[in-house]
């Protein structure tokens, strides 16, 4: 699933590709997509005629704001935008696309139809749901150390489980967390109200500073991750432990392992990360 890095990257390119692009009409293929408004027919209504004035992102939520809309919405798994001059074909797994006035289309491609679309008047969309119980940005002035201190002291849940929860701060996915975690020096099974005050220092610093290198560098490629032009992430070659099991650990030379945390695939280095 793209993480914060990678939604970051759409955001920038889609804002370069269709902002002040107006709507001339909406194809919808699979319409449980759409899961606000609940008609198809009222959503696309709703945004036909309408301008797209900017592109933004709340954790891994884009959010593409019109003229009077706000429409929030989340890649899941492999959804990609892409911008295709009208006479190009598209395939089957092609299920939203958005007819602009110049012929040109954005179209949201999605193999496994797990990407939402929510619908809202601006303004609106983040009292609403997906958007209202997020946690903050990692690199907003709301997310201290205090604040990550506050959080994990209060849970007795493994730290990876906690970090991965977006109702305590958004953008950390398995990835990024795999790699947070690494360069901190904590298992991910360490129970989060464990950590010392030097730990969650560290884990604090670590944590922001791994999701500015991974903007920077585009993101991560994994599996088949790639922004809406086509171009992949490069911040996959920066990686510690995410995807290296059985490799070399880059700072002490043990093997890294792979083990399951909470149900998802975990990556650590049994030295550096003792539990």
């Amino acid at each position: 699933m793209p993480e914060l890095p990678e939604v970051e990257t759409v955001r920038k390119t889609l804002k370069k590709l269709v902002s002040n692009k107006q709507i001339e009409n909406i194809t919808v293929h699979w319409a449980k997509m759409i899961k606000n408004p609940v008609e198809v027919e009222q959503f696309i209504d709703a945004l036909k005629g309408e301008t797209i004035e900017d592109v933004g992102r709340r954790g891994k939520f884009l959010i593409i704001y019109t003229t009077t809309f706000a429409l929030v919405s989340h890649l899941r798994m492999e959804g990609k935008y892409g911008l295709f001059p009208k006479e190009e074909p598209y395939d089957k797994h092609t299920h939203v696309i958005f007819h602009f006035t110049d012929g040109s289309e954005l179209r949201y491609r999605d193999v496994r139809k797990f990407g939402t679309m929510h619908l809202y008047k601006k303004g609106e969309e983040f009292q609403k749901p997906p958007l209202i119980d997020l946690g903050p940005e990692p690199f907003s002035e709301d997310f201290t150390k205090e604040y990550l201190t506050n959080k994990l002291k209060k849970t007795n849940r493994k730290i990876k489980p906690a970090l991965l929860d977006q109702k305590v701060f958004v953008g950390l996915g398995n990835i990024y967390v795999d790699e947070a975690l690494f360069r901190s020096g904590i298992h991910p099974e360490r129970i989060a109200n464990s950590l010392s005050e030097e730990e969650l220092t560290l884990l604090h610093q670590e944590i922001v500073k791994t999701l500015a290198e991974a903007v920077k560098k585009g993101g991560s490629t994994i599996r088949s991750y790639v922004n809406s032009q086509g171009e992949i992430g490069m911040f996959q070659l920066e990686l510690y432990a995410y995807g290296r099991k059985g490799e070399e650990c880059k700072k002490c030379g043990t093997p890294l392992e792979k083990t399951t945390v909470g149900g998802r695939g975990t990556h650590f280095c049994p030295k550096c990360q003792k539990l």
